[in-house]
């Protein structure tokens, strides 16, 4: 039997996207204000919602348990596959001492602490976005950053605030592919509209970044570098995006950003080297709630050799998570083994209704267990690969493995939790009551549509399943008010980046990188202005785009 979603059962639009938004409510003031463990705020907002779904919205209960265990096989592989491997990776650098090397090294392109969260957190960070997506840069940047001396606070909030303004290109470019499916828009159209917003906030982000860290004087500091470091990641963001693409746009910008900020520092130092790896001007005693990290010796300058050394499983990684996520590859990884699980209780049972979407449309509900193909996969042969060279022997890692699981294991809890109760919002229709609710905005709607992206990636952790949710409404909506449907089309995408950092998914990330266990409303509290203002100026640039200057939304 076939249910159909109910998107206002109180009659009332705005009283039912009330009722829609309290297993949310409940979940960010679980972590946010009453300090509760991240999997337990998780498990409130999750049993909320089920009893919303199946009291209020009608949804079978067995159709509200299978969503549910949808999101929870999802939350395990990809998600905590990547993060799992990550750590682990991490654990083995810090065990054999080359992570120490590698963060001597990192001193000897620069000891100023600004100019390193510049390098790493951004540059670095957005090539792993581009090439994988999922929370990996989030991972590898939080881990690299709490190794350098940040404090926890400073590496989590930071981290994941460099990580937005590559996120509509991530994994090779599988948001915008996944928006261009479900919408019928364009796919070069799409992916240029994308690419004449971001890049304004690709030139934004590094200086509001270190801003974040080091205050205004500070930023002002060294403004010349986080100007090449933008502008060399925005121009190419534009050019690839536009004139050919989605697929590599982070990949090559992030590569670009990174040579050229390089070598800018060969030729240009700041008056002042910033030392401190505490945020200025907040209180942040974070860095005394976990063990000290043994503290790096700027003056000693490791050889040639031994650096090759520390960077190597960081190459051999960056090279299995670009080659996993090339599709061709994991085309032919699937074509050796993957198992599809339709869930028989969901699969086909559910239709999303008028006006979500133009006509009634079949929600399919097939796991795909891809465990060759899966990015956590690629870093776990890169991480057993880089522990033999760095003569582990297998019962070492088995021993590491295991004490990794045991180190990461109430993250992963967090992360099963919170996938569920996204998948559930999904299947249920609750968030698309609230994008219904943004859609009775009228004439702000660029604005509202524009949040409504920034809502979509603070629901379900991800930009594609944000374009997947509310693509076709966005395309809907604009077709009614008379606005170009590409344009807020790639609104939902550009706006649903600067929800990336707060989404929960990605804060359990951070704090389990960072090993700032437990601390994931400290980090959401942190994060939760920058990711809404950064979203209300994407607005803005949106709704200029519709109104003011309309040319810049032309297609080419």
């Amino acid at each position: 039997m076939v249910w159909q979603q109910l998107y206002d059962p109180f009659n009332n639009i705005w009283l039912s996207s009330a009722v829609a938004a309290i297993p949310v409510v409940v979940m960010l003031v679980g972590l946010g204000f009453m300090h509760m463990k991240a999997h337990i705020a998780a498990g409130l907002g999750l049993g909320s919602a089920l009893l919303i779904a199946i009291f209020v919205f009608g949804m079978p209960a067995s159709m509200a348990g299978n969503a549910t265990l949808y999101g929870a096989m999802f939350g395990l592989l990809p998600i905590g596959w990547i993060v799992l491997n990550i750590i682990f990776l991490h654990q083995l650098t810090t065990e054999n001492g080359s992570f120490k090397v590698l963060q001597q090294s990192l001193t000897g392109i620069t000891d100023d602490r600004r100019l390193q969260l510049l390098l790493i957190a951004f540059s670095f960070g957005a090539f792993f976005e581009g090439a994988a997506g999922f929370g990996t840069p989030v991972a590898v940047t939080g881990a690299i950053l709490i190794g350098l001396g940040f404090s926890p606070l400073a590496a989590s909030g930071l981290a994941l605030i460099a990580n937005t303004a590559p996120v509509a290109y991530g994994a090779l470019g599988t948001p915008v592919i996944a928006l261009a499916a479900v919408t019928g828009l364009d796919l070069g159209e799409l992916s240029g509209m994308i690419g004449r917003q971001l890049p304004f906030f690709s030139l934004l982000v590094p200086f509001w970044l270190i801003w974040a860290f080091a205050g205004f004087r500070g930023m002002i500091q060294i403004w010349p570098a986080i100007f090449v470091a933008g502008i060399t990641f925005a121009v190419p963001q534009y050019l690839v995006s536009n004139f050919h693409g989605p697929w590599l746009v982070d990949v090559v910008a992030a590569i670009v950003s990174m040579i050229s900020l390089i070598l800018f520092l060969k030729v240009w130092k700041p008056k002042q080297v910033w030392t401190s790896t505490a945020l200025k001007g907040r209180k942040d005693d974070s860095a005394s709630q976990v063990p000290a990290a043994e503290p790096v010796d700027a003056a000693v300058r490791p050889s040639g050799r031994a650096v090759f050394a520390a960077w190597l499983p960081w190459i051999i990684l960056t090279v299995f998570v670009f080659i996993w996520g090339i599709p061709d590859v994991k085309k032919w990884l699937d074509g050796i083994s993957i198992v599809k699980i339709p869930f028989s209780g969901l699969h086909n049972l559910i239709e999303k209704m008028p006006p979500v979407v133009a006509e009634p449309h079949k929600e399919a509900a097939i796991y795909s267990l891809n465990w060759l193909s899966a990015t956590g996969s690629g870093i776990f042969i890169a991480a057993i690969l880089s522990g033999l060279l760095m003569k582990f022997n297998l019962g070492k890692l088995f021993a590491i493995y295991w004490r990794t699981i045991k180190l990461v294991r109430l993250s992963l809890l967090t992360i099963v939790i919170m996938l569920g109760l996204g998948y559930l919002t999904r299947y249920s229709g609750l968030d698309a009551t609230l994008g219904l609710a943004f859609a009775n905005t009228g004439s702000l709607y660029p604005l509202f549509g524009t949040l409504l992206g920034w809502l979509g990636v603070a629901l379900t952790g991800s930009d594609t399943a944000a374009n997947v949710l509310f693509g076709g409404l966005q395309k809907v909506t604009a077709q009614q008010l008379g606005l170009n449907p590409i344009l807020m089309a790639a609104a939902n995408s550009s706006g649903g980046v600067m929800g990336k950092m707060i989404d929960a998914q990605s804060i359990v990330v951070a704090s389990t990188a960072t090993r700032w266990f437990g601390h994931e409303g400290d980090i959401l509290r942190y994060v939760f202005f920058h990711s809404i203002a950064l979203a209300v100026l994407v607005g803005f640039l949106v709704t200029l785009q519709a109104y003011v200057f309309p040319f810049t939304a032309l297609v080419h």
